[in-house]
């Protein structure tokens, strides 16, 4: 009997984007059960795949803005704007992302955040009314510092002298905000609930990955709790200490502080604007995945959101990987997922799996087709 499939995984990472997995998932389950109905729904929390994956369920049209990545380079980004409901979606990954930048070659105190500030100002003169922005994936760490200089808020230390680089925060003595504040109100997708400083701020936990070094952690940490410090001041509350102000280096903080930006999940951000729920409701099995289906996966990621929402429907969910790491006797993968798959080392390496990713994954889904429902 032919069945109704939804295909809904989120990007496996470094290999193939959320679109392209949906698409190689349905081209190798085809091969088997040509007859069934595919829905092919890629999904984002925020981060690499945001704005494409929003854009295209939204209908807003493709914008290019000439604007610098993390390391000033001069770059043309992309960006989208749905003129009917004036809503623009940014998605920081494809502008400041680390990503974007050659391994190793930069290092964080040189990288900051003034690209995205570029991109606003584009999102405002076009005519929007509000701004989606997804901000997972980013190269940076500095709180929001060098977007709030480009949208001309002002730094300065004891001296009077401008402060220019976020690392030198810690040094801040007063600062200026522009006489007129960026007009649009910023719904903010965010992946992570850390907050600023402390053990799981985003200096020690996702630091490292952008290269931070052990050495390094004093300075950041010194220059963005002063800013933190500021804040509370201006404020009277601590903003630094809200979940996901961690997020993105600290752009979950300063797009708040400086922007009075909302944030919100961004798996529910883009299920509701993608009408996930509906979806789920409608088909008679769900096909997700990610490049790693690990103890990540269960703690708010995309996947595992999907395999929860099935589970609260009692809808069957397959979960599809690069490689599923073996969860622990605490971890409800078992209950999630009804079949959890993987490309390694069952089919084949790593890199033989990297190299061609599509392939592989849509021989995975070919394979698991071809079994008993």
């Amino acid at each position: 009997m032919p069945l109704r499939v939804l295909i809904v995984p989120d990007k496996f990472k470094g290999t193939l984007t959320a679109a392209a997995a949906a698409q190689a998932i349905a081209d190798g389950w085809r091969r088997h059960r040509p007859k069934d109905a595919l829905t092919l729904l890629p999904i984002s929390d925020g981060g690499d795949g945001f704005g494409s994956v929003l854009a295209e369920r939204l209908g807003a049209e493709r914008r290019t803005v000439e604007t610098v990545d993390a390391a000033h380079r001069p770059i043309a980004a992309h960006w989208w704007y749905e003129p009917h409901s004036g809503r623009a979606l940014i998605e920081s990954a494809a502008i400041i992302g680390l990503a974007q930048l050659p391994p190793g070659r930069f290092h964080p105190f040189d990288l900051d955040t003034t690209g995205l500030g570029t991109a606003l100002r584009a999102a405002q003169e076009t005519g929007a009314r509000e701004v989606l922005m997804g901000i997972g994936g980013s190269a940076t760490n500095d709180a929001g510092f060098g977007l709030a200089r480009a949208l001309g808020w002002q730094f300065f230390d004891e001296a009077g002298q401008p402060i220019e680089r976020w690392s030198h925060l810690d040094q801040l003595h007063r600062w200026a905000p522009p006489e007129s504040p960026f007009p649009l109100p910023i719904t903010v997708a965010v992946d992570v609930d850390n907050p600023l400083l402390g053990p799981r701020g985003c200096s020690r936990v996702y630091g490292p990955q952008k290269g931070l070094r052990p050495e390094n952690l004093p300075i950041a940490d010194a220059a963005l709790g002063r800013l933190a410090e500021f804040a509370a001041a201006a404020h009277g509350t601590h903003l630094d200490e809200r979940p996901g102000a961690g997020a993105a280096g600290g752009l979950g903080f300063g797009l708040r502080l400086f922007l009075r930006a909302t944030l919100e999940s961004g798996f529910e951000i883009v299920a509701r604007h993608t009408r996930l729920i509906e979806e789920i409701d409608q088909a008679d099995l769900i096909l997700t995945g990610e490049g790693s289906i690990d103890r990540q996966t269960f703690m708010g990621k995309g996947t595992g959101q999907i395999a929860l929402l099935c589970q609260q429907r009692t809808k069957p969910c397959w979960g599809l990987a690069g490689v599923v790491e073996a969860p622990t006797s605490t971890e409800p993968s078992t209950a999630l997922f009804q079949r959890l798959a993987a490309i390694t080392p069952t089919l084949t390496q790593p890199a033989e799996a990297k190299a061609d990713a599509a392939r592989w994954l849509a021989l995975l889904a070919e394979k698991l087709a071809a079994e008993p429902l």
